[in-house]
This record gives structure tokens, C-alpha cells and sequence, in this order.
């Protein structure tokens, strides 16, 4: 765990696509806003390098839509949406997600 993730590296490559999905479920946004909006709900600082790569596989994967919107005195830069098989994939891993979750509550037990 790094000072200013509660989480180690190992668990936030792995949740961040799940999470990546998830927020894209409330609407369209780009990668910067993306990164900004987790490390505000306490996930971390994620990355560019980390970032752009889980959403590049989360488009080749079909699950995320992406266009060009052009920059307003600035660059453009790349805007991402959930697809219909986005929305699918996200509801599969939340439940996988719940039912890990019950298995590590229950451990132990």
C-alpha cells in the first residue's frame, strides 16, 4: 500500500476496470475526469499508465464506446461510454464481486 491508496497496487489493477465500468454507468466522461472522480471516492491515485491501458482493453473488449470530442481552446481528447455489453459485463462482475465478498466476510467464521 502506497501512502495515499488504503489499497495495494495488486487490488487496484484488478478492481480498476470493474470500477472503470461502474462509473461509466452514470454517464460519458474522459480519462482524466475518470481517474479524478475515483481518487475522490477513496480509491488512490490511478495513473495515465495505468489508466489509459484498462480502458483501451475495456474498448477492444467491446465494453466500453468511445468518440473524439474536440478541445474547447485546448487539445481534444478521447470520451468513453458504456455500451449494452458494458452494462452486462458490469452486473456479472458486481455479482462475482458480492459473492467474494460473502466468501471473505464468512472466512474465518
Amino acid at each position: 500500500m502506497s501512502k495515499d491508496s488504503p489499497f495495494p497496487g495488486s487490488w487496484q489493477r484488478a478492481m480498476l476496470p470493474m470500477l472503470l465500468l461502474a462509473e461509466l454507468s452514470s454517464g460519458q466522461a474522459h480519462g482524466y475526469a475518470l481517474s479524478k472522480t475515483l481518487q475522490e471516492r477513496g480509491f488512490g491515485p490511478v495513473k495515465g499508465a495505468t489508466l489509459y491501458p484498462a480502458l483501451a482493453k475495456l474498448e477492444a473488449s467491446g465494453f466500453v464506446e468511445t468518440r473524439w470530442e474536440e478541445g474547447r481552446g485546448g487539445p481534444g481528447r478521447k470520451v468513453y461510454e458504456l455500451s449494452a455489453t458494458g452494462q452486462t459485463e458490469l452486473n456479472a462482475q458486481r455479482a462475482s464481486f458480492e459473492m467474494l465478498a460473502q466468501l471473505v466476510k464468512a472466512a474465518g467464521s
